[in-house]
């Protein structure tokens, strides 16, 4: 979209977007007037010459929205995701406003009003990506000129903290892992303990079935079309994992083998992890139950019905898959390896072709965590009295691999 701006005590300018998408000028207006018209013309080209109709600019913004979430193609949880910012978000600020009024300005100040109510710099940037599309695609059908909104060229420079994932050594591990047993039940504790010896995300094993587990063959697969579960407006289903290179074979190290087969038997239903009443896992309802209290411990409760212990405070579900792609850089794992067991896309798309896994890699890669079991597992049971591996509980759920 062309505008004009003044650029000098009696001058004005008219700023456009190019092609390549860097912004072009256009000086030596001697009125704010004339650097209009310029701008209005500009627009006119590139809106190939049609006319807009000024009662449409009069429509309010909120008559847009369900027209546009019936045009889009998006994955159900994507589709969730913009629905869910734009009931608690652009609705309540542009519903009402007519096109006409939405402006530049207008907007990048709701967004600094945003950050300053405490959302995340990210959870902002979708929102204005998502108005943007918005905008741009009613500029598209006619309703106005050009989308109003342009990326912000003035300001201090931002610096965005990045919150570095918190992660956990084998040991720790295994004492969430044996917390988290204590409180809901084996399942849980053998479900942590895949997580960070696999890498897979919380939807690949929630959605993991017993027909993609091939323990004979010492692996589980990651179906492309049914390969992850996922919660869409409170609704389970499965679907497709997180990206094309998500669907993929993950290699197990003999210790887990043991453990998913002892686990296996312990239920008939058809996933591979579900609760003890044999539902299928709710993310939110393993974080609150289990997650939470077996990581950072329940100090703060009064008279709970089994006490646990901080072990490593603010850990995720997420955490355990940066466990361990840790521990695969600490064992000199090579980058194609790390990228294939997590289900990534290499950065350099020549190596992404052109290397592979050799079988000495996968074979190296599975020893290390074998050993990095063995290690953890001897630390715990050797501890005095008073550590989870003295408990009759852990000795069951720790017995097929002990």
């Amino acid at each position: 979209m062309a505008y004009a701006e003044k650029s000098g005590k009696n001058t004005w300018r008219v700023r456009y977007l190019c092609e390549d998408g860097t912004l072009g000028s256009r000086s030596g207006f001697t009125s704010k007037g004339d650097a209009e018209e310029e701008a209005r013309r500009i627009n006119r080209e590139n809106s190939g010459g049609r006319t807009i109709d000024p009662a449409t600019g009069r429509r309010p913004f909120g008559e847009w929205v369900e027209p546009w979430f019936g045009s889009i193609d998006v994955a159900r949880t994507t589709l969730a995701q913009y629905r869910s910012l734009t009931r608690n978000h652009i609705v309540p600020r542009w519903g009402t406003v007519p096109f006409d009024a939405v402006g530049n300005l207008a907007a990048h100040t709701w967004a600094a009003q945003l950050r300053a109510a405490g959302l995340a710099h990210s959870t902002v940037k979708t929102i204005m990506k998502l108005f943007n599309m918005m905008l741009a695609d009613a500029a598209d059908e006619g309703i106005i000129d050009a989308n109003p909104v342009r990326p912000r060229r003035r300001g201090r420079r931002r610096h965005h903290r990045v919150r570095e994932i918190i992660w956990v050594t084998p040991e720790q591990l295994l004492h969430i892992a044996l917390q988290a047993a204590t409180l809901v039940g084996d399942w849980a504790g053998v479900l942590l303990i895949s997580a960070a010896y696999t890498g897979a995300r919380w939807g690949e094993l929630a959605g993991l079935q017993r027909a993609n587990t091939h323990l004979d063959d010492g692996c589980f697969v990651v179906d492309p079309d049914i390969g992850a579960l996922h919660e869409v407006d409170g609704t389970l289903e499965l679907g497709p994992p997180k990206t094309a290179e998500s669907a993929r074979t993950v290699s197990l190290p003999p210790f887990l083998i043991d453990l998913w087969r002892a686990h296996l038997d312990t239920h008939d239903h058809p996933h591979v992890f579900v609760t003890a009443e044999q539902q299928l896992l709710r993310r939110s309802n393993f974080s609150r139950r289990a997650m939470r209290p077996s990581a950072d411990g329940n100090h703060h409760r009064t008279d709970p019905p089994v006490r646990v212990h901080p072990v490593k405070r603010g850990l995720t579900f997420h955490g355990l898959r940066h466990s361990h792609n840790t521990w695969m850089i600490a064992d000199g794992i090579p980058d194609v390896a790390r990228a294939r067991r997590l289900g990534h896309k290499l950065p350099d798309k020549i190596q992404q072709i052109y290397a592979h896994v050799a079988p000495e890699i996968e074979t190296k890669l599975l020893e290390c965590l074998q050993r990095r079991w063995k290690t953890a597992l001897t630390g715990l049971l050797q501890k005095p009295g008073g550590v989870p591996g003295n408990d009759p509980h852990t000795r069951a759920l720790l017995r097929p691999v002990v």
